[in-house]
């Protein structure tokens, strides 16, 4: 039997997810021996809180923490995450109504399509962008309607550009602040445009903030909800991943709209169940007062890392996009060459992997993606590498 032309239509229209591909790109070179320096994907390399790992511990030796856990987490999860909210963004959510953990936040970005699309309704969202907004929209029988993230405009939506009569179709648009791939930050006046949008048009809207604590320097980024009238049409979801290097723990929270949380939780209790409470637990332990310490101490990692390899860059020939959040630097190809011609010949020549832009989506071609999750000693190799091998 030809399996291959059972695949559903929906999963047939979708690209190769990315990362698995770099992912197998890189382990056969590793499997050549190749001593590769992945810079690829946002997975950090510092570890997790002792804190957290600890409660973990405790947590998964209880019996009672054996058993199914609640669909939507456990209330002290969601308190806790409830009381960070507050704490950051000095936004109030009741934890009972407005709070749901995710299995990681991308699994609730990829549910969210399927509580709110109907086969042929828009999703609006941002090129280049994170794939799961593209795939997930198409899964759920939708069509992604993409908007240029553009260089001259901050790599911010112009949503002016958006034809009214897509606008009357969408049911759910996308922002990503601090941005994925491109790192750029978003103002309070520019998500002031997009909530004026969203509300102008009836559109849900879904404000992407994974890498809100990884940012460089005194000014944070912000939050939706801290445009006053942002609960009214939007949800916002958040990845204990980046903030506590937890990416393989899966756990995270989206918080907002009753309404629509209840929409996320009524597709998560028919695919799910639940993030294991000892998770939840040491979930609960990462969002205390006294873990901001650790906190900070990635930030310093980070923006260090991100200064010293701009910096490198720049002295070898690279034009890198300025930006002071994510642990990501956008780099402009060299001239006459292609995203993915970048990518391969780094890769070929000096076994360093980077991510081509035109892999976030068609505008992303012209820059290339590094992620500065590798020690220090393995970032300066890979910078050792490409002076030696004379690209520029």
């Amino acid at each position: 039997m030809d399996i291959k032309s059972k695949l559903s239509n929906n999963l047939s229209k979708l690209p190769k997810y990315l990362f698995a591909e770099i992912e197998e790109i890189r382990n056969k070179l590793i499997a050549q021996g190749v001593d590769v320096i992945d810079l690829s994907i946002g997975d950090p390399d510092l570890p997790t809180p002792s804190p957290i790992i600890e409660a973990l511990y405790e947590a998964a030796k209880d019996p009672a923490n054996h058993k199914y856990p609640s669909y939507y987490g456990m209330i002290q999860f969601r308190k806790a995450a409830a009381e960070w909210y507050f704490r950051r963004f000095s936004v109030e959510f009741d934890p009972s109504k407005e709070v749901i953990a995710l299995i990681g936040s991308k699994e609730g970005i990829a549910h969210i399509h399927w509580a709110f699309l109907n086969p042929g309704d828009y999703a609006i969202v941002p090129d280049p962008g994170y794939p799961v907004y593209n795939g997930a929209t198409i899964l759920a029988g939708g069509i992604p309607y993409k908007v240029p993230l553009k260089e001259e405009n901050n790599f911010f939506p112009d949503f002016d550009s958006i034809p009214e009569e897509i606008a009357k179709k969408a049911k759910i648009m996308f922002v990503n602040y601090p941005n994925n791939p491109t790192s750029a930050t978003a103002t309070y006046e520019q998500l002031e445009k997009a909530v004026w949008f969203a509300k102008k048009y009836e559109i849900i809207l879904c404000s992407d903030l994974a890498y809100s604590e990884i940012y460089q320097g005194n000014e944070k980024p912000i939050s939706i909800f801290n445009i006053p009238s942002a609960k009214e049409i939007a949800i916002e979801f958040h990845s204990l991943s980046k903030t506590f290097n937890m990416t393989g723990w899966r756990i995270g929270f989206a918080i907002g709209n009753e309404d629509i949380v209840k929409g996320l939780g009524s597709i998560k209790s028919n695919v799910d169940s639940g993030v294991f409470n000892a998770i939840q637990i040491a979930g609960i332990r990462a969002l205390q007062p006294d873990m901001e310490k650790y906190v900070e101490e990635t930030r310093k990692t980070i923006e260090n890392r991100k200064k010293n390899l701009t910096k490198a860059l720049e002295e070898i020939g690279f034009k890198v996009y300025s930006s002071n959040a994510t642990f990501y630097i956008w780099v402009k190809n060299p001239e006459g060459f292609s995203s993915k011609e970048i990518s391969t010949l780094l890769l070929n020549k000096t076994g360093i992997v980077v991510t081509p832009g035109n892999g976030f989506g068609e505008y992303g071609e012209g820059y290339f993606r590094i992620s500065v999750t590798a020690s220090d000693e393995r970032i300066k190799e890979a910078v050792e590498r490409i002076k030696n091998t004379k690209i520029l």
